[in-house]
Order: C-alpha cells, then structure tokens, then sequence
C-alpha cells in the first residue's frame, strides 16, 4: 500500500491534478508491482508561498510551477526499478499535464510493513508476520 502526497501549485486544474495522480499510480503499478485497485493518494493544492523549490539544482532547472510527490511504501524496489518509476512518471506527467518533468519532484520514503495499519487500529501486516510459520 503506497501512500502517495501530490503537493501541487493550487492553480492546478482538477483535470491536471487527476492526471498526475493518474501517472504515479501507473507507474506504482508497472514498475513496483502494486495491485491496480491499491490506490491511496493525497493531493494537496498550495499557495504560491507554501511551495520553495530552489531555481536550479544538480544541474535541473525548476519554473514556479513544481509539483512534489512523496510515496510512502515498503522497501525492496531496487535502484534500476526506481529510475524506471522516476522516469515514467516525469515522461507522462509532461505529455498530459502542463507540467514539465523537470518540475517533477519525487521522493521515496520506505518504511517497513509493520508501520501501516489500514483502518480499525489493527497492524495488518504485523499481524500476518506473527501467523507466519517459522522458518
């Protein structure tokens, strides 16, 4: 279950914002294998003082119009798998949104499974892990 925050200027049309959540789920699904219907997004329109990026870093030129992603999942994906992830969502986020994808920002975060629960305050991954026969 990746958790995904999409912080994007609050200009941003609804149809814009869907279509890069779109494009991040998509990718979540080819390149990290999550199931189709594990969709869990939060999309949050800010003020033009609310988002700071620097003007250029590493060599990648930002405008004022950047969007941040973070997305929260369980470790294990390798480095080649996450430059794939990276570079679909920057390439359709580009073709379907006005956002250029050197304005794509994307940060992973992996936290281990048994820091989720999915609702009813049950750690539904911990509890999997116990009923785990050892090995």
């Amino acid at each position: 279950m990746p958790l995904v925050r999409i912080d994007i200027p609050a200009a941003t049309s609804s149809a814009e914002a869907a279509a890069l959540s779109r494009a991040v789920h998509n990718a979540l699904v080819e390149h990290f294998t999550v199931p189709p219907d594990d969709l869990f997004q939060l999309i949050s329109r800010r003020a033009p003082d609310e988002i700071v990026c620097t003007p250029e870093y590493l060599g990648v030129r930002h405008t004022d119009r950047v969007a941040f992603i973070q997305v929260f999942l369980a470790p294990g994906r390798t480095v080649g798998r996450k430059e794939a992830f990276y570079a679909q969502v920057a390439r359709d986020a580009a073709r379907e949104t006005g956002f250029l994808a050197d304005d794509v920002l994307i940060n992973l975060v992996e936290t281990l499974r048994e820091n989720w629960s999915f609702g009813g305050g049950v750690a539904h991954y911990a509890v999997a892990d116990r009923a785990r026969p050892a090995s």
